[in-house]
């Protein structure tokens, strides 16, 4: 039996409950500890439901921020979910189709113990940030300070002392503060930090917890769904003996997790000041960001280009979002291979097609 089959995460609408409303109280603290500058190029990896990226656009004051995420269903969510200056694309964190150093900021929030190899996800963000920029990101403490789902694989392992191999506790040893330093060590950032970030976890009642364990959205609803009705009523039971209550019901619990930052190495004579803002449009090496983030909406890797003054001015028009007839745009690399097509239309906002015959 794989672990990973468990670590199921497609449904954006199913995971807010689950774990969403969390996160973002997590994001908020997040973003208060890096307190970065404004006007930067923020890149957002395994950005999910757009929690990440919606609490930098709103409290950073960036330039441009774009999340990445594999699961196409999460990036349909964080779409209709983030602001319209906010663009997000499926791509894979182990191979980010951006340029080298032309981000300020990579962050990932709640993804780094999903990826196979954490220091070299965190190398290829190293990659695209421009000397001196920051890499970071937060992690869930599952081992001590995850409070419900601490008592979840608790119960479960109490029932089924076979589940120990699955509880995120035991598997996700990188969500440890000294661990996590070493992984930005070893993928060559300097100036590291951690810091812990404690958000409360309230439900109203015991169904609040319980019932989104039923969804089958990350490891441990995962797991519920693979149990026959009888085992997983087991574990409810051990579970619901486990959380303490209040006089009204309600189960209040806390949630810690780990932040890490650090920046890429100035180098003698290198320069630490932000991109260039005509650099913006090349930024995304071969996918383009036409301006409406909707589903659909967004270049493909393998898309065109022009210069990057002609990439920034196309980028300019499309995030303003200009009402008007259809229009037309080729996009299209300096050195060929193929182009991708741009409409724009009165009510989807502009759209991708792509063009491989050219």
């Amino acid at each position: 039996m794989k672990e990973q089959r468990f670590d199921v995460w497609a449904a954006g609408a199913t995971y807010e409950r689950y774990m969403g409303r969390w996160s973002r109280l997590a994001a908020e603290e997040f973003a208060t500890w890096l307190n970065c500058a404004d006007n930067l190029r923020w890149l957002d990896v395994g950005c999910g439901t757009g929690v990440l990226s919606a609490v930098v656009t709103a409290r950073c004051r960036p330039r441009m921020v774009v999340g990445i995420d594999r699961s196409e269903g999460f990036v349909g969510s964080a779409r209709a979910a983030v602001p319209l200056s906010t663009h997000c694309i499926v791509a894979d964190a182990m191979s980010l189709p951006v340029r080298d150093e032309t981000w300020d900021v990579a962050v990932s929030g709640l993804t780094l113990n999903f990826l196979p190899e954490p220091t070299a996800a965190v190398a290829e963000m190293a990659r695209v940030v421009r000397t001196g920029g920051l890499v970071a990101a937060y992690v869930w403490d599952y081992a001590e300070g995850m409070g419900f789902l601490r008592r979840f694989w608790d119960a479960a392992i109490e029932t089924d002392p076979s589940a120990v191999a699955l509880d995120e506790g035991r598997r996700f040893a990188v969500c440890r503060p000294e661990r996590l330093s070493k992984v930005w060590a070893d993928a060559g950032l300097v100036d590291v930090s951690t810091a812990p970030i404690e958000v409360p976890t309230v439900f109203a009642d015991f169904a609040d917890l319980w019932e989104p364990f039923l969804a089958g959205q990350g490891p441990a609803p995962g797991y519920v769904a693979s149990l026959t009705p009888a085992d997983r009523d087991q574990v409810r039971d051990a579970l619901s003996a486990a959380v303490p209550r209040r006089l009204d019901g309600s189960i209040a619990l806390t949630a810690r997790a780990w932040a890490v930052s650090g920046r890429r190495a100035v180098h003698s004579g290198a320069s630490c000041a932000p991109a260039a803002p005509e650099e913006a449009g090349g930024a995304l090496g071969d996918h383009r960001l036409p301006g409406d983030h909707r589903p659909g909406s967004l270049g493909a890797r393998g898309g065109g280009g022009q210069n990057a003054h002609g990439r920034s001015r196309i980028l300019s028009r499309c995030a303003a979002g200009i009402p008007g007839r259809a229009a037309e745009y080729r996009l299209r690399r300096s050195y060929g291979v193929c182009g991708a097509v741009v409409r724009k239309s009165r009510t989807r906002g502009l759209t991708w097609e792509r063009n491989s015959s050219k």
